[in-house]
């Protein structure tokens, strides 16, 4: 049975769904209604469910990580993640946005250039996200640098990119499915937005 948990950590709602140590899918939100809400939309609907209002201590690290990735913290996002079920595009798109690390951005045409497919093909992909804010679909933007779209709000996006900033100044290549990855600084987005 899928366990899902939620906390109140700093104002914002957090979200987790578990089943056998694995995460199924996370996310966050301004009320603990479109927390749950957005979780249910991404658990198999053939898994019985079940939501407990008091984390246990396991659910409460989970959910104290989501919280510090959404503060912009480096963290250690080794957790694992319920993907055997996902398309194989899919994990592939979700493994390669999560390698853009903290203070960097890509695009949806980088990513989709890493891995096969279309830009849109990665933004559908970053749209239905189902580990938000561990898989952090809020670093993939257009190409201009402009924010492109995110579910939860471009404001909550420039707000997640904004507490990324680390001052980095120029772009890196990182490796990812036996090619490159182009990332750039953060403060390349948000200098539109100055």
């Amino acid at each position: 049975m899928i366990e899902i948990y939620t906390q109140n950590l700093e104002e914002t709602w957090f979200a987790v769904a578990i089943n056998k140590q694995q995460i199924v899918t996370s996310s966050f939100g301004p009320t603990q209604k479109t927390t749950i809400n957005n979780v249910l939309g991404n658990v198999p609907f053939n898994l019985p469910f079940q939501v407990f209002h008091e984390p246990t201590a396991s659910a409460k690290n989970t959910l104290a990580t989501l919280k510090d990735i959404y503060g912009g913290k480096e963290v250690n996002t080794n957790l694992s993640l319920a993907t055997a079920n996902l398309p194989v595009y899919t994990k592939k798109v979700l493994k390669t946005t999560s390698t853009i690390p903290l203070g960097y951005v890509t695009s949806y045409g980088a990513i989709a250039g890493a891995v096969g497919g279309g830009p849109r093909a990665v933004g559908n992909i970053m749209a239905s996200n189902p580990f938000a804010p561990i898989v952090p679909c809020h670093r993939v933007v257009r190409a201009d640098f402009s924010l492109g779209g995110y579910g939860f709000g471009l404001k909550v996006k420039m707000q997640l990119l904004g507490r990324e900033k680390r001052g980095f100044s120029s772009k890196k290549e990182i490796e990812v499915n036996g090619g490159k990855l182009t990332v750039f600084p953060v403060e390349n987005v948000l200098k539109n937005f100055a």
